[in-house]
Order: C-alpha cells, then sequence, then structure tokens
C-alpha cells in the first residue's frame, strides 16, 4: 500500500513538472537573477559588471525583455481572432495581430503569448510572456524588426476582460506604442494582461 502510495505522489509530481515546468523554470531563473544582481543587456557590457549578454534569435523580427531574459522569435500577421492559427503560431514564437502596426510606424503593435485554455496546455505554448507581470514603469522591451532595433519603454500595466480589444487599436493618436498580452491568471483565460509601452529610440 505505501509503494503504491508513493507511486501515486510521484506520478502527481511528475504531471505537475510537465504542466508547469516552463513556470517554474522562468520564476525561480528570474528570482535567483534579482537576488543575485545579475542584469541582462543588448548593449555593450562591462565585462567585470553584473551584466549578462543577451542576443535575439534573429533581427528580422524578435523581442527582448532585458529585465526578464526573455527572448523570443516573433511570428507576424497573426490573425488573433482565429484559433487555430494563433495556437499554431504560440507554438514557434511571439504572435503579431494581424492590422496592428510594425515597430518604427505610427500606431500600436501588439504582440500576444501564452493564449491557453486549459492548464494541461499551459506547458505547449511559448512560455515567455509568463513572467511580464513582473515589467514595472520604465522597464524596457526591445524589438528587432528588418535588422533595425527599436526600444520601448514600459508606462502602464492593467488586468482587463477577455472582451476588451480596444488594445489591438491605436492607444494615442499619433504616437508609437506596443502592447503586449498574455493571459491572466497564467493557465486560464479568465483575464488579460497588458503591457503597454512607448517607443524610445530606434537604432
Amino acid at each position: 500500500m505505501r509503494i503504491f502510495a508513493t507511486a501515486l505522489i510521484g506520478l502527481a509530481l511528475t504531471v505537475i513538472l510537465f504542466i508547469f515546468g516552463p513556470v517554474i523554470k522562468q520564476e525561480l531563473s528570474y528570482s535567483f537573477n534579482r537576488m543575485s544582481g545579475v542584469q541582462y543587456s543588448i548593449d555593450n557590457i562591462d565585462v567585470w559588471s553584473f551584466q549578462r549578454p543577451i542576443n535575439a534569435p534573429n533581427i528580422n523580427f524578435s523581442i527582448i525583455i532585458p529585465k526578464l531574459n526573455a527572448v523570443s522569435a516573433i511570428v507576424e500577421n497573426v490573425d488573433p481572432l482565429n484559433q487555430d492559427e494563433y495556437l499554431n503560431a504560440l507554438k514557434k514564437g511571439v504572435a503579431h495581430a494581424r492590422g496592428s502596426a510594425f515597430p518604427g510606424s505610427v500606431g500600436n503593435v501588439f504582440l500576444f503569448a501564452h493564449s491557453t485554455d486549459t492548464l494541461i496546455n499551459v506547458g505547449r505554448y511559448n512560455a515567455i510572456f509568463f513572467l511580464i507581470g513582473h515589467l514595472t514603469e520604465g522597464d524596457e522591451v526591445d524589438i528587432y524588426y528588418k535588422g533595425r532595433l527599436y526600444k520601448y519603454i514600459v508606462y502602464d500595466k492593467k488586468v482587463v476582460e477577455p472582451t476588451d480589444v480596444e488594445y489591438l487599436g491605436t492607444l494615442t493618436e499619433g504616437e508609437k506604442t506596443l502592447t503586449l498580452q498574455t493571459c491572466y491568471p497564467p493557465g486560464t483565460t479568465f483575464k488579460r494582461l497588458v503591457i503597454l509601452a512607448k517607443l524610445k529610440e530606434s537604432e
């Protein structure tokens, strides 16, 4: 009986790690880096500092969030209303919403990731946005697009209803903005967490 109980506990732990592995790994890594003072940067760094280099997977279309040590390719022109299309895209990277702006253009660049329907599916899709709730005002989000680097600075964070689609459109007339969206809490579709940022500079 004791062996059977031990086996059940082992099986349960295995299932939990399989489902929540990406979340646990990122949270532990983030916490360790914060405690040890390690920071990530795409800029030239002093080899004696606590900064560590972070590189984009490509310079055609990708995202880097230095504070979170988060890096991913971006799949462009994904229909956010077509579940089959966006779930397939999220297995490859972060999704860029069809109809939203591109970096460097006036308008709102809308990127989304970790869109899932059940806890069972948490580990199946790109986990890069699991940690964006840690972003605060002044944090940097870097986007490479067609060989150029665009730096955005976070200015707001909100938890909204799934039906609230205003962030897909223009946030402020004439400005170049960025919206990051993920499901909230992780593993559910109850709410949406959105991070709002404005373009700082392009290089």
